[in-house]
């Protein structure tokens, strides 16, 4: 009978672990669901922030990059914001999301002068974090898909940036039950990174955004 209980209590908090991350998942998704808006109802802010995704070999944007920089362009154009930092990942000597961005950027009609790179945004804990240290920004609009957004501000939310969200789907993406699971895990990281509150991996100095 004892073995019976040990055997039931294990399997049940093996399986309040397994479930965890969805829980906490949908607890983000809850909690922040409410700040997102439509390019048309945002409140405006004076930067808009674009997270980076995938590039490819001749500097074309993926689909969902692409959505996603369309979004912040028409969010400048509107005159929502007056400013776009494009934060991706440049670690590699042949892959330079920041640049493709911005390239993207002034060739939608953004004046080059309103357009800042961060060339260290490889995670969105970097990218929030950078966005408070680096740029000093207290307020900013966060553009990306829905299934990232509630991980994106619950992230620049506890490291002290007052933020909203703009979802970028105007289409249905092929691979899209792949980052639905994807993001339920790195919500979960999303916890760990801002409790323990490790700087980023890239600092420098000071660009404040005029």
């Amino acid at each position: 009978m004892r073995k019976r209980k040990l055997l039931i209590y294990g399997s049940l908090i093996g399986l309040a672990i397994v479930l965890s991350p969805f829980v906490w998942r949908k607890g983000i998704q809850w909690t922040y669901g409410r700040s997102i808006y439509t390019i048309e109802d945002v409140p405006a802010d004076r930067v808009a922030i674009v997270f980076g995704a995938a590039v490819y070999g001749n500097g074309r944007l993926s689909p969902i990059l692409r959505d996603r920089m369309d979004t912040a362009v028409q969010l400048y154009k509107d005159g929502t914001v007056q400013k776009i930092i494009v934060s991706g990942d440049n670690q590699f000597v042949d892959y330079d999301e920041p640049t493709a961005m911005l390239e993207y950027a002034i060739a939608q009609g953004v004046a080059a002068a309103d357009v800042q790179p961060d060339f260290a945004g490889r995670r969105t804990y970097d990218t929030c974090y950078r966005a408070r240290e680096i740029f000093q920004l207290e307020s900013a609009i966060l553009v990306t898909q829905q299934f990232h957004l509630p991980r994106a501000l619950f992230t620049c939310r506890q490291l002290g940036i007052e933020v909203v969200g703009v979802a970028s789907d105007p289409q249905p993406y092929r691979d899209a039950r792949w980052y639905e699971v994807r993001e339920t895990v790195a919500t979960a990281v999303a916890l760990w990174d801002v409790i323990r509150q490790q700087p980023a991996p890239v600092l420098g100095d000071p660009i404040p955004i005029e």
